[in-house]
């Protein structure tokens, strides 16, 4: 069995250490060289092993001042699933409630924008036919929780009176609901979750470090004659939230 890199051995020291109690939540860590010096490593070693331990949400940097143990922080409950769609309101407005904690969302609508080539081939059209991209940051206590980005075919919703996703009368009702009103019928969706990295752009707008890990969910609604009629990258904090799937039973 291959030898544990050494990083690896250090950052299960570190988290060891944390769980004894030897440091607590906003406590100091010693110094690189303190701790590399103490487990017969070195500066670099120490480095890699506390960058893996921020990624994961256990540790945080503040600049200029040295690592810290995380603060406890209760995670938000994200629950993914196709019955939580309702005529009036939204399954995020009802977690957060459940949660006691005050909700809302920001959004920035921009119409007739080029599909990349993913989001293209996610939508079944062609590059750079356009869209409708709408971006959002999700609030909790007025504390960003999740960021989407939605990506609907202009050539679908283009002139109706759900163009707007977050406008006109029918703002805010979720793709489902919206798409009723032009005669579309949603049968499902499909998501893809996958974990990775925080981009820099991403950890700014979430209060989290660079590179921490994060839970990215490609989801795309399809209407019942099978065509995509919305595909979204929702991105979530994996040290701050955790996501659940409901999954309906037909009786």
């Amino acid at each position: 069995m291959p030898e544990q890199p050494p990083y690896l051995r250090i950052a299960d020291e570190l988290r060891r250490r944390i769980a004894e109690h030897v440091w607590g939540p906003g406590d100091r860590l010693p110094s690189r060289a303190q701790i590399g010096q103490e487990c017969g490593v070195g500066e670099n070693v120490v480095r890699r092993a506390q960058e893996l331990l921020i990624s994961q949400g256990v540790l945080e940097g503040r600049a200029g001042s040295g690592t810290y143990v995380a603060e406890v922080r209760q995670r938000v409950r994200v629950v993914r699933s196709s019955a939580r769609e309702q005529p009036t309101g939204s399954p995020f407005r009802q977690d957060m409630k459940a949660l006691g904690r005050q909700s809302d969302w920001e959004s920035r609508t921009e119409a007739k924008v080029p599909a990349p080539t993913e989001i293209a081939a996610r939508l079944g059209i062609a590059e750079a036919e356009l869209c409708v991209r709408t971006t959002y940051e999700f609030l909790a206590d007025s504390r960003p929780v999740q960021l989407s980005t939605s990506w609907e075919p202009y050539d679908l919703t283009g002139g109706t009176l759900v163009v707007l996703p977050e406008g006109g009368p029918h703002a805010g009702a979720g793709v489902v609901n919206r798409m009723a009103v032009i005669g579309v019928t949603v049968s499902h969706a499909v998501e893809q979750p996958e974990p990775r990295q925080a981009t820099a752009e991403e950890a700014s707008l979430l209060g989290i470090q660079k590179a921490a890990l994060v839970t990215h969910i490609r989801r795309t609604y399809y209407s019942d004659q099978g065509r995509p009629v919305e595909t979204a990258d929702i991105v979530v904090p994996a040290a701050h939230c955790e996501i659940v799937y409901e999954i309906p039973i037909s009786q």
